[in-house]
């Protein structure tokens, strides 16, 4: 029996391999695994083709860890087919040295692709009240006060490179909630996601182009941040997007070397007449303010200061993908 299994896998791996077959995931048995990390695990580390994991409609109650290249996460519905945790950061370094684990999904591969899911961290929607809890990293009190409206993280990358997330959802009430973090070298791209949080909920370090994206802030100082302190060319762009929230949400801020560029962006009326603004902080600003507008608006009127600002000589056609990433990579041209 276990000699038949063993060749049924390496037959669906070498199909999976071969472009021939997609590994399904049903947590109701149908597929070839429940669990996506599961399927995940069958996988080889590496690829020269992407290898396609296809999970069906369902709550998968998991925390993925994604260390293999060349991998992509495919829901059947992006409503109806979701990943979710209940994780407060906070708690979790408690007990750990790292944010390794500290999300819904972990990813530590490169040449990652998220299409067409529901990725949340619920523990703020879950847990309304804060807490207190035995904490062995605090070598005083052995305590550590958990907040509702702490980090708790949906995606968390670590040194990761090249991730997609197309047509996705990603929940979760407080902050950090999309953290695709490697300043170093990251090139994410976020195609038609929806994002919500609390204090910069969306917050990529390196290049990050974000279009046809809405943000949602549920509470917190800030939507968005950037890091972009290694390299004076990093940049995050957002285009046709549109961001809502609580009455007097601000747009977003900063307390790094950052490069902003908001394209054809809409606000809510809720936005509060607040500029994305410098955080103070004893961090060291190389290269100055960096924050672009471009043809932004908000419904019920115009704040002065995201009038259209481009840099000396840009036009806004210059602001392209392949510009971002400097021809390095070309995500809209993937399947």
């Amino acid at each position: 029996m276990k000699r038949i299994i063993l060749i049924l896998s390496s037959f669906l791996l070498l199909q999976v391999s071969s472009g021939q077959k997609k590994i399904i995931v049903s947590h109701n048995g149908r597929g070839h695994f429940k669990s996506i990390q599961e399927a995940i695990n069958s996988l080889p580390d590496s690829s020269s083709r992407p290898r396609i994991i296809l999970i069906k409609k369902g709550v998968y109650a998991e925390k993925i860890f994604i260390t293999k290249h060349n991998i992509v996460l495919q829901g059947e519905d992006e409503d109806k087919t979701i990943i979710t945790q209940d994780i407060a950061r906070d708690e979790w370094r408690c007990d750990h040295p790292d944010d390794w684990g500290v999300a819904t999904v972990n990813i530590n591969g490169n040449d990652i692709t998220l299409r067409n899911l529901t990725i949340a961290n619920d523990y703020g929607f879950h847990v309304k009240e804060n807490r207190t809890v035995p904490c062995a990293s605090d070598s005083l009190s052995h305590q550590r006060l958990i907040r509702n409206d702490g980090h708790q993280m949906a995606l968390r990358t670590i040194s990761a490179t090249r991730l997609r997330a197309i047509n996705c959802r990603f929940r979760a009430y407080a902050g950090d909630t999309v953290s695709p973090w490697n300043v170093d070298s990251g090139m994410f791209y976020f195609k038609n996601c929806a994002m919500e949080g609390g204090v910069d909920f969306y917050c990529p370090r390196g290049w990050a182009w974000a279009e046809d994206c809405s943000f949602y802030a549920n509470t917190g100082s800030a939507s968005i941040w950037h890091d972009g302190s290694k390299n004076e060319d990093s940049k995050t762009v957002l285009k046709n997007c549109t961001f809502n929230g609580y009455t007097g949400f601000k747009l977003g801020r900063y307390h790094r070397d950052a490069q902003f560029y908001l394209i054809d962006c809409q606000f809510s009326k809720n936005m509060a007449d607040t500029a994305i603004y410098l955080v103070p902080t004893t961090n060291v600003i190389q290269w100055g303010k960096r924050v672009y507008y471009y043809n932004c608006h908000r419904d019920g009127g115009d704040f002065a200061w995201y009038a259209n600002n481009l840099p000396p000589g840009m036009k806004v056609t210059d602001i392209t993908i392949a510009w971002l990433f400097g021809n390095k990579w070309h995500p809209a041209d993937s399947n």
